[in-house]
């Protein structure tokens, strides 16, 4: 029973200790700079005791889940030996974690409003979710590819230094040669991929592929899938900026 409780409550005190510097900066500006009461203190703690209780069971969700399921698909692709299997799935992994990520939902949305209004494309809900939909197809694309490259550099024992350089100078060439209107986005979108969804499942994937194969350390070639993950997308919006 004593176990239990403290299952319940571990994760919730770590979420709150989290959480703890955010409140803390909010109330100290709040108060002793602007001089003014915190509005709306009801809805403030009410929003809080969720943010704690919802950051408490996503953790608790990877504990259990996510990282346990990639971790073992990937022993299971390695003892497999079928190495387009692992590929596709490691694509299709990608694709399909960045492709409902919340944060790049929002941003491309939020990019679609903004090109909108400064006419970019036709201010009309067709375009506006045409526009969203390339970007987010865009990103979930260059996501898939980034893995299958990452799992690959696993497989092959590829230094990852060198294939990040060699990505930031094609980030560098692209941005010359992009709009000026889609650079930012394209950086942004570097950002929102690595996010809720994408980043537990993916690791989980490095970790435990490198795991399972011989001569592979999971500290030196288990890690590193993020990095491309971030780098790809912004070239690829770059691109995708040019063509459209």
């Amino acid at each position: 029973m004593k176990q239990q409780v403290k299952n319940i409550i571990s994760p919730l005190w770590q979420s709150t200790s989290d959480l703890l510097p955010i409140i803390i900066v909010i109330a100290f500006f709040q108060i002793i700079v602007l001089q003014q009461p915190i509005p709306n203190m009801g809805q403030l703690f009410v929003g809080t005791v969720l943010v704690v209780l919802g950051l408490s069971l996503f953790v608790k969700g990877l504990e259990i889940g996510l990282f346990p399921i990639g971790e073992s698909m990937a022993y299971a692709f390695a003892r497999k030996g079928s190495v387009i299997w692992l590929l596709i799935f490691a694509f299709s992994l990608g694709f399909g974690t960045t492709i409902a990520e919340p944060a790049l939902i929002a941003v491309a949305d939020k990019a679609a409003e903004v090109a909108a209004i400064g006419n970019a494309i036709p201010n009309t809900e067709e375009a506006r979710s045409g526009y969203a939909s390339g970007l987010r197809l865009t990103v979930a694309l260059s996501v898939g590819l980034a893995i299958v490259i990452g799992v690959l550099r696993i497989l092959k024992g590829w230094p990852i230094h060198y294939l990040i350089i060699g990505g930031y100078m094609g980030v560098v060439v692209m941005t010359f040669f992009a709009p000026k209107e889609i650079i930012g986005i394209a950086y942004d979108s570097g950002g929102v991929t690595t996010s809720t969804i994408t980043v537990p499942l993916v690791t989980a994937l490095g970790v435990g592929l490198a795991s399972s194969i011989k001569g592979r350390n999971p500290m030196l070639d288990g890690f590193g899938l993020i990095a491309f993950a971030s780098l790809t997308p912004i070239i690829f919006v770059m691109v995708y900026g040019v063509l459209i």
